[in-house]
């Protein structure tokens, strides 16, 4: 049995919370909660990750401006999507009696089996089509980085740097221990860290002011989804209730600034990179005579190879972090629904294939699949996990505590106009995507 204790919040309203840290030394129990800090970390972690790199190439044709705009909204409609997220955590912990709650778990005490098969599934495409864009870009700059050290004149086929990615870092994985693998995890971050902190200082000395003129409006649409899969962060949200007890302060500091943190980092990337670009390239992109790359964009800016060099590792190392989060992920979704486990090595390997393989197969048979693959897990899946299906629990979550005079603590204000204000955006963002991608 969990053990439990009855607090006063500053409403004095009796709110039952779960201690998910005890420990016990040999004499008497101990309370060891988690930290404020360690939680704002660890979303902060989550959101960045290789979603930046597509950010610029989505809003290039809409100008700075715009795109900040666009951002800071998308910026309020995560972070609203998080707080009810972590009001349904609460809540389902309350009613099963255990700490552990994920999302599929709530989504099944809250909507059913036929809710929580909607919910695998948006998250297994999502899980998959982001591991498919992170192999292909990856083993994309793995391959010219390989050509490079070995002279090679002509860039590599694109299965050998999704194949070398894939095995290099999945096999570190398959390998490594889970605590080697979490301090090299904090080594890749603090890597992506200082070097982008380079990046921009390098970078900003191409900046032209001119560029920060450039406004249009109207092409912001096509930028919403990618910018909705680089603020996600939402699979961590149940993890950081547990770490904090369901403590709804901390909870709020956690989201708030852990997510605000990678904002930050989303806006004056995006600055840098669209204030660098020359308006005959934005004209090339817009009349579809060029792809926009916004790491060619800062290599070739004349910076000299530093730079070059700062554009690869950043790359690449965000690419890595976010694979590591992505293959955890995936493993214990299908370790929770199935009777494979890590504890033998002969039924590790066909669990780490079934992630694997098929990844690897796309990246490599398409390996200009990033953007592509980036829009429609935004669209599709980050609009359902992160928009739906969070309004749709707390709403019925919600009605059930009133029909039993339970306690209702909204981490969100607004009430029911608010959840068919997100359910309506993530529907517009559904609609809107399926009707381009018919032509109309």
């Amino acid at each position: 049995m969990t053990p439990r204790q009855t607090v006063l919040q500053s409403n004095e309203e009796p709110v039952t919370r779960l201690f998910s840290h005890l420990e016990f030394d040999g004499k008497q129990l101990s309370h060891q909660p988690g930290s404020v800090l360690g939680s704002i970390a660890l979303v902060a972690g989550t959101t960045i990750g290789a979603g930046i790199l597509a950010l610029p190439a989505v809003t290039v044709s809409s100008g700075v401006v715009p795109s900040t705009v666009l951002m800071i909204g998308a910026w309020v409609y995560a972070l609203v999507a998080g707080l009810l997220i972590a009001e349904a955590t609460v809540n389902t912990m309350r009613l099963i009696g255990r700490a552990n709650v994920n999302i599929l778990a709530m989504v099944e005490n809250s909507l059913g089996c036929f809710g929580a098969r909607i919910a695998g599934g948006a998250y297994l495409f999502l899980q998959y089509s982001l591991l498919i864009a992170y192999i292909a870009k990856g083993g994309e700059i793995l391959g010219s980085a390989i050509a490079k050290v070995l002279g090679v004149q002509n860039v590599l086929p694109g299965w050998v740097g999704a194949a070398t990615f894939t095995l290099l870092f999945g096999g570190i994985m398959y390998l490594g221990r889970k605590r080697f693998i979490e301090k090299l995890n904090s080594a890749f971050v603090a890597i992506v860290m200082v070097s982008f902190l380079g990046l921009l200082l390098v970078a900003a000395g191409q900046v032209k002011s001119t560029q920060f003129l450039l406004q249009n409006w109207s092409t912001l649409g096509s930028a919403i989804s990618v910018i909705f899969v680089a603020l996600f962060y939402h699979n961590v949200v149940p993890v950081v209730v547990n770490q904090l007890e369901g403590d709804r302060l901390k909870i709020r500091q956690s989201l708030v600034i852990g997510s605000v943190i990678p904002l930050i980092m989303f806006l004056a990337w995006n600055a840098v990179i669209l204030g660098s670009t020359s308006p005959e390239m934005i004209q090339k992109t817009l009349n579809g005579q060029a792809i926009f790359d916004p790491l060619q964009i800062l290599s070739a800016g004349g910076a000299g190879e530093w730079l070059a060099l700062l554009v690869s590792v950043f790359s690449e190392f965000a690419i890595v972090t976010s694979f590591i989060g992505l293959m955890y992920g995936l493993l214990d979704f299908f370790q929770e629904i199935s009777l494979l486990t890590q504890s033998k090595s002969s039924r590790r390997l066909p669990l780490y294939s079934i992630i694997l393989l098929p990844s690897m197969s796309f990246g490599a048979l398409n390996p200009s699949i990033f953007f592509t693959a980036l829009d429609y897990a935004g669209t599709f899946s980050v609009s359902i996990l992160g928009g739906i299906i969070p309004a749709l629990m707390t709403w019925k979550q919600r009605e059930q505590q009133q029909l039993s005079n339970g306690i209702n603590q909204p981490f969100v204000p607004g009430g029911k106009l608010t959840l068919i204000m997100m359910i309506g955006v993530a529907l517009t963002t559904i609609v809107k995507e399926i009707l381009s991608r018919c032509g109309l």
